[in-house]
This record gives structure tokens, C-alpha cells and sequence, in this order.
């Protein structure tokens, strides 16, 4: 008997735990993929943003392409309007605080 399990997103992460991926840009340069996990790795990737006080950017399909890259790898340059949109988001924030 085979029996297949359906899950919708809130459901694969109550099951897997949290998701997390670290991108690093650095101008003139492609960002990269500098850490990603699930579950108790990507707790501790969230708690170290946490107490270092690093942005996070909740957006559920850019976290799901980083997450099926390697890493170290260069982000596609499909994704860079998503990843322009975040860091004018930090430069503003970074702005009036």
C-alpha cells in the first residue's frame, strides 16, 4: 500500500520547522547565497539575525529559490528586482533609525 502526504505550507512548516536563507551583497558585486537551512538550522540562522540585529525579509517565494540554490552560489539575476526591492527597504530603514 502507498499512501502519499499532501501538505500546504503551513502545514510542511509546522512539520519541518522554520526556513531560512542569508544572502550577501556587497556593491559591484552579484549577491550570494552565504547560508540556508531548515528546521533546527534555520532557528539558529534566525537567532543569530536576531541578537545581531539583522533585517529579515519574510517572502516566502524568494526564500524558496535560495533555498534550491547551493551555497556560495551567485543569485540569478532573475531575482534581483526582489532583491533591490529589500535592500532600498533596509537603506530606508537604516535611514531613519
Amino acid at each position: 500500500m502507498i499512501t502519499t502526504n499532501y501538505y500546504n505550507q503551513k502545514q510542511r512548516k509546522v512539520q519541518n520547522g522554520p526556513s531560512a536563507a542569508v544572502i550577501k551583497y556587497d556593491e559591484g558585486e552579484a549577491p550570494r547565497v552565504m547560508a540556508q537551512g531548515t528546521g533546527e538550522v534555520a532557528q539558529k540562522i534566525l537567532d543569530m539575525a536576531e541578537e545581531n540585529d539583522i533585517y529579515l525579509q519574510k517572502d516566502p517565494g524568494l526564500l524558496e529559490s535560495l533555498l534550491d540554490m547551493d551555497l556560495g552560489e551567485n543569485v540569478p539575476p532573475q531575482l534581483y528586482s526582489v532583491i533591490a526591492e529589500v535592500l532600498l527597504l533596509i537603506e530606508e530603514m537604516e535611514k531613519k533609525y
